[in-house]
């Protein structure tokens, strides 16, 4: 197995929601018997793991990436319509009834509540340094929870016991800032400072430091006050002290593809997956036509649903980048440069053809088209002929695994969370909005070249005087379907703005409700404004 991470979270798995307090806990581990070694401390963290890979690549990642610019599933021909829950995401209509609303709370509460019990567990341990390591890994991990909650719901209880006996109250988004901020830099201290194949897909303190970084940026949205020189400060403890240890990848595609893992420099927190015994990644599932099932060697039938509009397509546009290669546009062709050609009938290529040959043969060679025209706006479906199939354009950047699993569909692409380039753009962002350039290993970095950075290893040219418009749409570029599009458009005060087929302007809709089941459960929690 690439990543040997992946046995020790599969050990055991445990998670509960904030608000089911009436879950017994049955387990033979006691204080007295475990954890004592390095490796069985390891061993009783797995189900933290286990809780944050579940959904991330898929629920999590549709709250944070449907609701922006960056990707769609439009129905086709009802087909992946699935209750208008895909619709509801893209045109900013969701409710606290929505599944995905849901399952993100019961996610992120479960594993905030599985932390707490390990801490509780390894607190009662005996002393030493496996112990100190570990409960600071945990309290990282916690933090991470909470930063996704705070992120995603605003104002959400704050729980750091086990087991919790009263229902609890919502805490402010400041006091929850304030919280996760306090858990990082009182763990940093007990966090391995080692990367690669033994710390890979745990906290170590880059990963402290660079979470920070992303707590810092968003300041003034989450407190209403700015931390932009904090924010600086956060990746120079990566950029400075950890030089040796970081670096940006040459091939950017490797970053991403099945066979990622310790080895990618650049990745400083990531979700291992694997398609046998690390489940939770769809993206060739979700995203890739049927027609290029031999091209790409996909062992199962790709679903067609998802693509991305012809808007953010459209950044996409500069000579030689490299980053342009992630997307499948246009007229494709199979890997010998033949065309890609599928057999239909002139009914079946375009549903709405009226003539009387509608039954004569077309070989029609599959055409990615950015336009996605409506055929039941009500219901933002596309139509599901053979050209309905193909309106959008398709995203191979978490590269489609040959060894995915046939039956389960899943693939062993590991989901980056925290890279380093995203460091340097963090940290070029701070400076356009006001923090005062440093430097690092005697180079002085102002925003322009930290851009440049990024550019140079992806082939497109440097730029000089970069705005914070342009900052944005880079960002697009190089951290496209990753899971930080939402966060970003809020940052820069985007997220209202008109996309594919959305006009909701309604700036409530910057975080998602409580869901009407927790508040079913819990009624000390408070619901968001505008639900």
């Amino acid at each position: 197995m690439k990543k040997i991470f992946i046995t020790a979270a599969l050990l055991s798995a445990f998670a509960v929601s904030c608000t089911k307090l009436d879950v017994n806990v049955e387990s033979q581990l006691t204080p007295s018997n475990f954890p004592t070694s390095p490796a069985s401390f390891l061993a009783a963290t797995g189900p933290v793991y286990t809780q944050l890979r579940s959904i991330y690549a898929v629920d999590y990642w549709r709250m944070q990436e449907l609701s922006t610019d960056e990707a769609i599933i439009p129905a086709r021909d009802g087909n992946y319509d699935d209750g208008g829950q895909y619709r509801f995401l893209h045109l900013h209509t969701w409710n606290p009834d929505h599944p995905n609303v849901k399952s993100n709370w019961e996610w992120g509460f479960g594993g905030i509540n599985t932390c707490n019990r390990i801490i509780k567990l390894f607190e009662e341990a005996p002393e030493s340094d496996s112990k100190k390591t570990s409960i600071a890994e945990m309290r990282a991990m916690r933090a991470l929870f909470y930063y996704f909650m705070m992120d995603l719901y605003g104002n959400v209880p704050i729980i750091s016991s086990f087991p919790v006996n009263a229902p609890p109250q919502t805490a402010q988004r400041p006091q929850v800032f304030a919280f996760i901020e306090k858990e990082l830099k009182e763990a940093i201290p007990n966090l391995s400072t080692v990367a690669g194949q033994t710390t890979y897909g745990r906290p170590t303190k880059w990963m402290a430091f660079a979470l920070l970084e992303k707590l810092y940026l968003n300041a003034q949205y989450y407190t209403g006050q700015p931390r932009y020189t904090e924010t600086v400060a956060m990746a120079d403890s990566v950029l400075d002290r950890a030089k040796s240890t970081y670096s940006l990848d040459a091939d950017y595609m490797s970053i991403f593809a099945p066979e990622n893992g310790p080895q990618t420099k650049e990745t400083i927190f990531a979700v291992p997956y694997d398609p046998n015994v690390a489940e939770g990644n769809h993206f060739t599932r979700y995203g890739l036509h049927t027609a290029v099932q031999n091209k790409y060697s996909i062992p199962f039938r790709p679903s067609i649903a998802m693509s991305t509009i012809k808007e953010f397509y459209e950044k996409f546009n500069i000579t030689g980048d490299l980053r342009n290669n992630t997307w499948l546009a246009g007229k494709q062709y199979e890997n010998d440069g033949s065309p890609i050609i599928i057999k239909t009938t002139k009914k079946g290529l375009d549903a709405s053809y009226a003539g009387a040959d509608g039954t004569a043969a077309v070989n029609y060679q599959l055409d990615f088209t950015p336009d996605m025209q409506l055929v039941k706006p009500a219901t933002m479906d596309v139509g599901n002929d053979e050209l309905g199939k193909a309106k959008g354009v398709r995203s191979i950047k978490f590269y489609p695994d040959k060894n995915s699993n046939p039956s389960t569909r899943y693939q062993g692409n590991d989901m980056p969370v925290l890279r380093l380039a995203d460091v340097m753009m963090m940290k070029a962002e701070a400076i356009l909005r006001g923090a005062t350039p440093t430097t690092v290993g005697g180079e002085l970095q102002t925003a322009d070249v930290l851009v440049n950075k990024i550019r140079t290893r992806s082939k497109a040219p440097v730029v000089s005087g970069i705005t914070l418009d342009e900052l944005l749409n880079e960002r697009a570029r190089e951290f496209a379907w990753e899971g930080w599009r939402r966060n970003d458009l809020i940052r820069f005060g985007k997220f209202e703005n008109a996309w594919g087929f959305k006009t909701n302007t309604d700036v409530n809709k910057r975080i998602y409700p409580v869901p009407t089941s927790e508040k079913a459960l819990n009624p000390n929690l408070v619901q968001n404004p505008g639900y």
